[in-house]
């Protein structure tokens, strides 16, 4: 398949680098701040940004156990951000070839619904226990992960970037 114009031919990413990523997402979501409505899921970003660039190392199975790692923590109803990961992940699967082709803001945009939805499912789960709904301020967790979409991506992608053999006469 033909590159489009302004598309670069990235290295491919390291599985330490990608593990360590998901490691250190997960270390700032359990981050003692308390249990803020608004605060964005740094994990669920770091897992889609991998499933969707790494689909054959970052899956379904990895989603699953860092929901419920998340979900011991949390002392919250175990599997509900597991069931959320999960979905989350299949979607961002299903649309992995689609999405790249996209700039980084349309990208940002077309994953705004599929991060709503991850909270949609947890807070449902969570009412289903017999917990309390969580206020309109919970509607600013999605919008805050669609706003760090675009940082997280150069972020992520900048180790790639790099030439492998840097050299004053080879541009590439």
């Amino acid at each position: 398949m033909i590159m489009p114009r302004g598309h670069e031919l990235l290295l491919p990413a390291s599985p330490g680098f990608i593990w360590g990523s998901l490691l250190a997402a997960l270390l700032l979501d359990l981050l003692p701040l308390g249990r803020v409505p608004w605060m964005p899921d740094f994990l669920a970003v770091a897992l889609v940004f991998w499933s969707i660039h790494q689909p054959r190392r970052v899956g379904l199975t990895a989603a699953f156990l860092f929901g419920l790692v998340l979900d011991v923590h949390q002392a919250a109803l175990l599997g509900q951000h597991a069931l959320a990961y999960s979905v989350l992940i299949y979607f961002a699967i299903m649309l992995h070839r689609r999405i790249v082709w996209f700039p980084v803001l349309v990208q940002a945009i077309q994953l705004l619904p599929l991060l709503a939805a991850a909270h949609a499912i947890t807070t449902a789960l969570r009412l289903v226990g017999g917990g309390a709904l969580p206020g309109w301020d919970a509607l600013l967790a999605p919008l805050l992960e669609t706003v760090l979409w675009p940082i997280v991506s150069v972020l992520l992608l900048a180790p790639q970037r790099r030439a492998p053999n840097p050299d004053a006469n080879r541009p590439l």
